[in-house]
C-alpha cells in the first residue's frame, strides 16, 4: 500500500486534505524540493519569518536530545565538563585573532541598537566560540596543574551572510561544541581522534549513515588551526559529499594570540596546545537525506522518539473496544520492555490515513491490530524501511519487536553503505576525474597534497616548505576553477585515514607530480 491516498469518508477527507498528507515531489526526480517538503510534512521543522532560521519541532528536537545524551555521557567519561559562555562578543576581542575571524567576517551579525538608541560600540553575535572563550582560558590557566582544561558548551552560533539556506544543512543559527587545552601536543592529538570516533559512532551507530574518517586539506581546514579531521558523508541522490562533523587541532596559534601560557613542571613558561570540536544539528539533515523516501522520513530506531506506533484496524461489527484495549496493552508491554511505543486511537481518522501519517513521520515499525489478529492472539508488524510485513504472536511480542528494530537499524546502515560504496570511483587521470564528476561519483584520486612540504621542511627550510605548500594550494584551487559550473566546483573532501595502497610512481591526477596519498574529491554541500 502506498499510504498516500487512503480512503476516508467526507469529514475525514476534508481533514486529510487540510493536513496535506503525501509528498508532491519524488526523491529521485527533484531532490531539493523533496527535501524541503519532507522536513515540513514530517514535522521536523517549521519555517520562520526570518530567512535561514527554522523552528526545530519536537520530532526533530527529540532526535537531537538522544544524540546529545549519548555525547554528553561519553565526554564526561573523558573528564570534559559543560560550561556556558555569553552569546555576545566585543569588537576588540573579535578582531584580536584577525586571521581566524577573517573567514567569518561576512557572516558576523551585529547588534547596533538598544531600543531606539544606537549602541556606542556595536556588539557581535558569536559566529564561533574561540574568541569568546580563550581570553578566559588565559585567565584560568597558570600552571601545569591547571591542565588539561576540557570544556564543552551546548550553545548556538549565528552566521548571517550566505546563500541557499537549507534546513539543518545550512542555516543562520545552529547548535554545537567543545574546546580544550593541553600541556602537550601528544595529548591534543589523542583527543582529536577520540572526539572524531564519537562522531563516527553518532553517524554509523545511531543515524545508520556510513562516513569516512580523514583529514582535511590545508585549504579546507579550520581557519587558524593546525589541522582538521572530519567524518565525511555522501548523498548518492545528488552526488555531493557533506562534512558530517569536525575535530580540530588548533595547535598553539590561539594560545599565542590570547596569551594562554602556563608554567610547566620544569618551571619554564610554555604555551598550551588546543583543540576544538563539535557536531551540529546538521546530523539530522544528513540522516533525512540518506534514508528518507517518497513516503516521507525513515528514522533509524535508535533515534526515533517513537519506535513503534500501534494502530487499531476495526472492521464492520468488530469489537472496537476489545481492539483498542489490545492496542493499549501492547503499548504498555513494549514500554515496559524499554521500547518507545504509542497507540494512535483517534477515532476521527481512518486506519489508512494513520498509516500515511506515521509513514510520513518515519516511525520505524507499525503494528496493526484487527479482529483477525485479536482472534489469533497476534499482531501484524510493518517495517518502514522496506514495507515487509510479519505476524507476531502476542506471547513473544516484546522480544520479537526488539529483534525487528535491531534488524531495521542494521539494514538502514547496510543499504546506505551499499549505495555510498557504489558511488565511489577510483580515478588516476584528469579525464577520468571529469567523467566521474558528471556521473555524480565520490572520487578517490591520487594527489600531491600539501604535506609534501612537511617531509622536507626540516632539511630544506621554511622557504622551500612554503613554496611547495603554495604549489599544492594552486593545484587544489586549479581543480576548483576548472570544475566550476552550475553544479558547483569540486574540491577535496578528505584524505581518508584508511589509505589504499599507493603504488610507487603513481602520479597526481591533476598536476602530474608524484602523488603522496589518496584523497576523496567531489562536489559538496
Amino acid at each position: 500500500m502506498s499510504g498516500k491516498d487512503p480512503k476516508s469518508n467526507g469529514k475525514k477527507k476534508e481533514v486529510k486534505k487540510e493536513t496535506g498528507l503525501g509528498l508532491s515531489y519524488k526523491k529521485d526526480e527533484n531532490f531539493g524540493e523533496w527535501y524541503s517538503e519532507v522536513v515540513v510534512s514530517g514535522e521536523m521543522i517549521e519555517y520562520y519569518d526570518i530567512s535561514g532560521c527554522y523552528i526545530l519541532r519536537p520530532w526533530a528536537m527529540s532526535i537531537w536530545e538522544i544524540l546529545q545524551g549519548f555525547f554528553n555521557a561519553e565526554i564526561k567519561k573523558m573528564k570534559i565538563k559543560n560550561a556556558y559562555f555569553p552569546l555576545f562578543v566585543s569588537p576588540a576581542v573579535l578582531q584580536k585573532e584577525k586571521d581566524h575571524i577573517e573567514g567569518f567576517a561576512p557572516e558576523v551579525a551585529w547588534v547596533t541598537k538598544s531600543g531606539e538608541s544606537d549602541l556606542e560600540v556595536p556588539i557581535a553575535i558569536r559566529p564561533t566560540s574561540e574568541t569568546v572563550m580563550y581570553p578566559y582560558f588565559s585567565k584560568w590557566i597558570r600552571g601545569h596543574r591547571d591542565l588539561p582544561l576540557r570544556l564543552n558548551q551546548w550553545c548556538n552560533v549565528v552566521r548571517w551572510e550566505f546563500s541557499n539556506p537549507t534546513p539543518f544543512i545550512r542555516s543562520r543559527e545552529f547548535l554545537w561544541q567543545g574546546h580544550t587545552a593541553f600541556a602537550t601536543k601528544e595529548e591534543s592529538d589523542a583527543e582529536v581522534l577520540e572526539s572524531l570516533e564519537l562522531y563516527r559512532r553518532i553517524y554509523e551507530e545511531f543515524l545508520a549513515v556510513p562516513v569516512s574518517k580523514g583529514k582535511k586539506s590545508e585549504l579546507e581546514k579550520f581557519a587558524g588551526g593546525l589541522y582538521t579531521t572530519t567524518v565525511e558523508a555522501f548523498i548518492p541522490n545528488t552526488g555531493r559529499g557533506i562534512q558530517g562533523a569536525t575535530s580540530h587541532c588548533l595547535g598553539q596559534s590561539f594560545a599565542k594570540i590570547f596569551e594562554i601560557n602556563f608554567e610547566n613542571e620544569k618551571g619554564e613558561k610554555a604555551m598550551v596546545w588546543q583543540n576544538s570540536w563539535g557536531f551540529t544539528t546538521r546530523t539530522i539533515g544528513v540522516m533525512i537525506m540518506v534514508h528518507g523516501d517518497d513516503k516521507g522520513l525513515v528514522l533509524p530506531p535508535k533515534v526515533a522518539s517513537t519506535q513503534v506506533v500501534v494502530i487499531p484496524v476495526p472492521y464492520k461489527d468488530a469489537n472496537t473496544q476489545g481492539i483498542d484495549d489490545a492496542c493499549a496493552t501492547t503499548v504498555k508491554e513494549l514500554n515496559e520492555f524499554g521500547i518507545r511505543a504509542e497507540a494512535d486511537l483517534r477515532d476521527n481518522y481512518s486506519p489508512g490515513w494513520k498509516y500515511s501519517h506515521w509513514e510520513m513521520k518515519g516511525v520505524p515499525l507499525r503494528i496493526e491490530i484487527g479482529p483477525k489478529d485479536l482472534a489469533n492472539n497476534q499482531v501484524r508488524a510493518v517495517r518502514c524501511d522496506n514495507g515487509a510485513k510479519t505476524d507476531i504472536p502476542v506471547a513473544t511480542l516484546a522480544e520479537q519487536v526488539k529483534d525487528v528494530l535491531i534488524t531495521i537499524q542494521q539494514n538502514l546502515f547496510d543499504v546506505a553503505k551499499q549505495k555510498r560504496d557504489a558511488c565511489v570511483q577510483i580515478v588516476k587521470t584528469w579525464d577520468e576525474f571529469t567523467v566521474a564528476l558528471v556521473q555524480k561519483k565520490l572520487v578517490l584520486a591520487p594527489w600531491c597534497d600539501e604535506e609534501i612540504g612537511d617531509a622536507f621542511s626540516c632539511q630544506l627550510g621554511f622557504d622551500f616548505t612554503f613554496a611547495i605548500i603554495a604549489f599544492c594550494y594552486d593545484v587544489e584551487k586549479d581543480v576548483k576553477a576548472r570544475t566550476k559550473g552550475e553544479m558547483g566546483a569540486a574540491k577535496t573532501l578528505c584524505s581518508p585515514f584508511d589509505q589504499p595502497e599507493l603504488p610507487e610512481g603513481t602520479l597526481c591526477f591533476a598536476s602530474g607530480k608524484p602523488a603522496k596519498k589518496w584523497t576523496y574529491w567531489g562536489r559538496s554541500y
